[in-house]
């Protein structure tokens, strides 16, 4: 009895159950490296200096095409395959406008803000029916093959053409 007790965990390995507790960590986005960071000097380095070291930015900002954004996040799997986030930055670029690197800032999770969704919904018009709507809603809308009103042959036709109707 004791035997198959410690062959139990061996034998739900293989059918995958036991990975529910694996932590297995995502890297998402552009993470950006301290070293190549390190490369970077402002006053002296360029777009073409940071493309080459960091790669393409994830986003420019949204009214400023001298400002380059690169977001990364490393994610894990907790138990019960909820995700959790170990490690988040941001790294703003912000170029003049002859291309020269002015200043970088670095943001991390701790710069984060938590932001409350807002409660209820929109409404939309026509999704709300009445009892009386959703009761009687599809009478009339669905006529089955051979009764009179479908595509089909009418019940009193000849089922053909008539001699006088246009292909």
């Amino acid at each position: 009895m004791r035997v198959l007790l410690l062959l139990l965990p061996l034998a739900l390995s293989g059918c995958g159950l036991i990975t529910i507790f694996d932590s297995t960590s995502v890297r998402r986005g552009s993470l950006v490296s301290p070293d190549a960071l390190a490369e970077l000097v402002p006053g002296t380095s360029t777009r073409a200096d940071a493309t080459s070291l960091l790669g393409s930015p994830t986003a420019h900002a949204t009214f400023d095409d001298n400002t380059w954004i690169y977001i990364g996040e490393v994610t894990y799997t907790r138990i019960g395959r909820t995700p959790g986030v170990s490690k988040q930055e941001v790294v703003d670029l912000h170029f003049d406008e002859k291309g020269t690197l002015r200043a970088i800032r670095k943001y991390s999770i701790k710069d984060g803000k938590q932001i409350a969704m807002a409660p209820g919904a929109t409404p939309s018009p026509g999704s709300e029916a009445s009892f009386m709507q959703q009761l009687l809603g599809n009478v009339g809308r669905f006529t089955p093959a051979g009764l009179p009103g479908s595509n089909g042959n009418s019940a009193g036709g000849s089922g053909g053409r008539s001699g006088n109707s246009l292909p």
